[in-house]
């Protein structure tokens, strides 16, 4: 069943395409079919209106969520990147500045010296990329970690540590045949 108003409309533009391309009125070829659409979407919006479809939808009138107070033209990266649990996306600035967030708990996790030391300059490395970088996005704020302090606050880290439980050792199997 078609609204008679929708169409009306294409009607409409069908006849002001064909009085334009009568006139000759500078119309580039193949545009028409673009003006066309366009004024199908624009009268098909309209005639939504008119009926009530957009009313009652979630959130209309009310200010969108988590724009805050202050201008951020990355906010929608930030939202799709939180929303969607993304990991290893993102502006260098802000993957580092969460690799920050959770670098201690990595290397506690780590059981030798120069594998701490490794982490800690490769982490440094790509903070030192990221300032040099002259692709925009958000400025790098996170901060080259110093090794030899890092290593030592691991270590005082490890110390207070409990220690594990010793494991028992499991039971040794005897292989081979039994006389019985």
């Amino acid at each position: 069943m078609t609204d008679p108003r929708e169409a009306a409309a294409r009607y409409r533009a069908k006849q002001q395409h064909a009085e334009d391309a009568d006139e000759d009125s500078g119309v580039p070829p193949g545009a028409g079919a673009a003006v066309d659409r366009a004024a199908f979407i624009e009268t098909a919006i309209q005639v939504a209106i008119r009926r009530g479809e957009f009313d009652d939808l979630p959130g209309a009138g009310k200010p969108l969520e988590g724009l805050g107070t202050h201008h951020d033209p990355d906010w929608w990266i930030r939202r799709k990147i939180e929303t969607e649990n993304l990991t290893g996306l993102g502006p260098p600035a802000i993957l580092l500045r969460t690799e920050d967030r959770e670098l201690n708990d990595q290397l506690d996790l780590l059981g030798r010296e120069s594998d701490v030391r490794d982490v800690l300059e490769d982490f440094n490395k790509r903070v030192r990329e990221a300032r040099r970088q002259l692709q925009g996005g958000p400025p790098v704020v996170t901060e080259p970690r110093d090794v030899d302090a890092e290593v030592v606050a691991w270590r005082e880290r490890r110390a207070a540590r409990p220690a594990a439980a010793p494991v028992p050792e499991p039971r040794r199997r005897r292989f081979g045949w039994r006389r019985r």
